[in-house]
């Protein structure tokens, strides 16, 4: 077994462990860089970028079906699956390289595609090698949350891991789960004819602002996706494709059998600590993440990092990212920037999409109470761009509390765009003023979120005071 002694070893080839070992290797560091899958993670051959390369597919042919409202006629789309199949696979490898063994080697990573585990608290073990490292990053992700219904496990049923890889168009998608993942697979299926049920316990889309999660969830059903919300699955059987699945009502009043020909599961994730050998690197953790403080290093390890979702935080790739930025921060800069430093954006690409940073508006009131907390707003049926390509269902939302930005949620066409404007002021310590003084472009959709700023001082500017005040200063010659 060959013995390497390094600055850094990390585990996993996904966002946060690819960025950090980058970033190592770029300052000079010597890196050992252990995936036993696929490079890039669960985002580029699972997640994110296999899942929007779907959605533009299913878009394209939503826009083709609204074509006859702008005058022109092209006829009900017909799905080619396997056509859609190659786009979604022809996204991942463009964009493979940038993740791959080779550039990495390029850097001067060592990268050894076996399985890691500790040996002790310095050490890490695998098939062929064994890693002294003076730090220790663990980013190894997560995977999909399979819980423990009656009958799920001898039937098969499908994951973000195995959607994609479907050889037929499922005719009856039963999708368990309406968080974020549920509904964008939902709405995507549906556009390109299948028939979708969505089966959620609690409310969809549970962590939007309820104002916004109703306008997109119309928007699902509408479009034909059926939604039983307060539902959960009890018991699952079939085989081949013939699925079905029993649901109760949250108060046990009301039970159905829904029959499918697929069944998608996707009701959240859970880190993947297993294999690891956590105890003997002496890495405190429990059963959903590794035990870190803000600075995502480890509490009882201090040679051992956590990045990305086995941190125990939010689980998206750009908070992996993010991640990856504090721990080269304090690791290699010794600044004392924390995972919580910033306002975590969250965006469902549904149409419409619902973008989300900070609070709630009802966060908001619970946590200040609702005298100190306003919440302006702008709806897109009033902005220019979305009224001339058709496209006005949505508004935007500010949250405040003194002029200070709390939060904001928006709902609408290119919502996760928008919202970057308010990210970039909530990060910077910019309050609700600061987002009514700059030139808005003409016409784009952006400028909502100006209109939804100005709507806070819209009493000021032009109430009893206001006037008065003006009406003094016109005889001043």
């Amino acid at each position: 077994m060959q013995t390497l002694n390094v600055d850094l070893a990390v585990i996993g080839a996904g966002s946060a462990g690819l960025s950090a070992a980058a970033g190592a290797a770029q300052f000079g560091l010597s890196v050992v860089l252990y995936e036993k899958g696929k490079m890039g993670g669960d985002c580029l051959n699972y997640g994110c970028v296999p899942s929007k390369a779907l959605l533009s597919a299913a878009k394209a042919a939503a826009s083709v079906r609204e074509a006859e409202k702008y005058g022109i006629s092209a006829g009900a789309p017909q799905t080619d699956w396997q056509k859609v199949k190659a786009h979604i696979q022809s996204a991942i490898e463009t964009i493979a390289p940038v993740d791959s063994q080779e550039r990495f080697e390029g850097l001067g990573v060592t990268v050894i595609r076996e399985t890691a585990r500790f040996e002790d608290s310095k050490t890490l073990v695998s098939d062929s090698t064994r890693t002294v490292a003076r730090r220790i990053v663990v980013a190894t992700g997560s995977r999909a949350f399979v819980p423990p219904i009656e009958g799920l496990s001898e039937v098969p049923y499908l994951t973000n891991e195995t959607i994609f890889d479907l050889p037929e168009l499922p005719e009856h998608l039963i999708i368990l789960g309406a968080g974020p993942i549920g509904m964008e697979m939902a709405q995507a299926f549906t556009r390109l004819g299948s028939k979708v049920t969505v089966v959620e316990k609690e409310l969809a889309l549970g962590r939007a602002d309820p104002d916004h999660a109703a306008i997109a969830i119309d928007t699902l059903k509408e479009e034909g996706v059926t939604l039983l919300e307060g539902h959960k699955a009890v018991h699952v059987t079939g085989q081949g494709k013939s699925i079905h699945v029993r649901t109760e009502r949250q108060d046990g009043s009301q039970t159905s059998v829904i029959e499918g020909s697929h069944l998608l599961v996707a009701l959240g994730r859970r880190a993947v600590l297993d294999g690891l050998a956590l105890d003997k690197g002496n890495v405190d953790h429990d059963e959903t993440s590794i035990q870190v403080g803000d600075n995502l290093r480890s509490k009882s390890n201090g040679r051992v990092w956590a990045l990305g979702d086995v941190a125990g935080r939010e689980q998206f790739t750009h908070v992996a990212g993010w991640h990856a930025s504090v721990f080269s921060r304090r690791a290699f800069f010794k600044q004392f920037t924390k995972a919580n430093s910033l306002p975590i954006p969250a965006v469902t690409y549904t149409s419409p999409e619902v973008a989300q940073l900070g609070m709630t508006e009802a966060e908001a009131t619970e946590c200040y109470g609702e005298e100190s907390v306003s919440a302006p707003s702008f709806p897109f049926s009033e902005n220019d761009r979305a009224i001339a390509e058709g496209k006005t269902l949505g508004e935007a939302k500010l949250i405040l509390r003194k002029g200070k930005l709390l939060g904001a949620s928006i709902v609408g066409e290119g919502a996760g765009d928008i919202l970057q404007l308010v990210s970039v002021a909530m990060s910077n310590g910019l309050d609700v003023k600061d987002l009514t003084n700059f030139i808005s472009p003409y016409p784009t959709r952006a400028e909502v979120v100006k209109r939804a700023a100005n709507a806070h001082f819209t009493d000021v500017l032009f109430g009893k005071n206001a006037k008065r005040l003006v009406g003094l200063l016109q005889r001043i010659p």
